[in-house]
């Protein structure tokens, strides 16, 4: 997609505004969140921006959709989205194995 949008509509730099999965995210008894297919979905979508660099494309920032568990206009609390896990009741913050691949996925690119 971001191939055709810089070769058929513009030539102007790109930014991925929102990239993210919703799932049903949960605490697990240890206390961690295990979402392993939103690792999944971030490591394939990065590799797809990657190839597109390689093919010309003029990619200047790709953002993570969401940082933070909220509520959400279609889902409302039902599903999860942010890196980190979000206790509603006290706001407690926990990140989730996403928050930790994404940390070392970061710091190994620059």
């Amino acid at each position: 997609m971001l191939v055709r949008v810089s070769s058929e509509y513009t030539k102007l730099p790109l930014y991925v505004t929102e990239s993210g999965a919703s799932l049903h995210d949960y605490l697990d008894p240890d206390g961690r969140v295990n979402d392993v297919e939103r690792i999944d979905y971030l490591s394939r979508y990065f590799t797809a921006a990657a190839q597109a660099i390689g093919e010309g494309v003029d990619l200047r920032g790709y953002f993570v959709w969401s940082l933070f568990d909220n509520f959400e206009w279609q889902h409302g609390y039902s599903m999860r989205f942010g890196l980190f896990y979000v206790e509603f009741g006290s706001q407690r913050r926990i990140p989730k194995a996403s928050a930790h691949w994404y940390r070392q996925f970061i710091t190994a690119a620059s």
